[in-house]
């Protein structure tokens, strides 16, 4: 099953990688072509001139952008060389409208269109640990059961087009709650003059254990932010939740509180930083009070 990837930012130069492991990487293209031409000399895969190209060699199209203009441009560039019977898995996080129009753009060339946002992080794309929420064809989820086991650790059926994103931002609006969570619990933790190692390894052993504070506590109590997941493509995320939620008539405290606070230190230069950089924010709040220490 011959597979090309679009798009090798941090989740999908591991996804490649991973494909490339199980022989089924064919070709890779990325809009910095420096990018793609690195990967594919350590991968040995070629190089797609364009994404019409890569199309026209691959049995699976895996597009990993960041927007859902980058998506629809992908999709329109791929077509002419998309062969019927081909299928689109597009792991971007993007509104469901933008996953419909993008199925029906691949409908319209003989292709078949899979929405499949993942969780996991960078970690989780490097590790061949990740997990898809899909939307589309029940059978041919199945039948692309080798190119996801060699991505992920899970891949789950979610309905028609749209349900992996609508699942995704499930996912978004639930990490939105623990990075608020935890990041302020340290926060106060480190204001209280606490061993922050030691706070960090009981209070994961216990109920209140997550990945996220596992994977970002140490390092965010130790003010390093490295990006696992952008702050900023977070914000972008929570902005399609919220657009989400305005046709329900509903605006979520979590979603709302979150936008404001990611727009704050957009503003203060910090939205290519990881997530975790909200522990900037909420560290603010004790040097700006009288709470020292315990």
């Amino acid at each position: 099953m011959k597979t090309g990837i679009i798009g090798l930012g941090a989740m999908g130069a591991g996804m490649a990688r991973n494909l490339a492991r199980q022989g089924l990487l064919a070709a890779v293209w990325n809009r910095t072509a420096a990018t793609a031409e690195q990967l594919a000399t350590r991968l040995d895969v070629t190089v797609a001139a364009d994404p019409a190209s890569l199309a026209l060699r691959c049995d699976v199209v895996v597009t990993c952008v960041s927007r859902d203009a980058d998506v629809l441009e992908v999709i329109r560039a791929l077509i002419p060389g998309l062969r019927p019977g081909t299928v689109v898995v597009d792991c971007s996080t993007i509104a469901v409208e933008t996953a419909q129009s993008a199925a029906g753009l691949v409908a319209d060339a003989g292709g078949t269109f899979l929405d499949a946002p993942v969780s996991g992080g960078r970690e989780g794309a490097e590790a061949g640990q990740l997990v898809f929420m899909v939307g589309g064809d029940h059978e041919v989820i199945d039948r692309l059961q080798p190119v996801f086991d060699a991505m992920g650790k899970q891949v789950t059926a979610m309905g028609p087009v749209g349900s992996g994103q609508a699942t995704k931002a499930v996912n978004q609006i639930m990490a939105a709650g623990i990075n608020q969570a935890v990041t302020e619990a340290l926060a106060f933790g480190q204001a209280a003059g606490l061993d922050m190692a030691k706070v960090i390894e009981v209070v994961g052993g216990g109920a209140a254990g997550n990945w996220f504070l596992q994977k970002r506590g140490a390092s965010m109590v130790d003010g390093v932010f490295e990006p696992g997941f952008k702050l900023a493509l977070h914000h972008k995320d929570l902005s399609i939740c919220k657009q989400m939620l305005a046709e329900l008539g509903v605006a979520l405290p979590i979603v709302e509180m979150t936008l404001k606070h990611y727009e704050r230190l957009i503003e203060a230069g910090y939205g290519e930083e990881d997530i975790s950089a909200l522990f900037r924010a909420k560290r603010e709040l004790f040097t700006r009070g009288n709470i020292k220490s315990l």
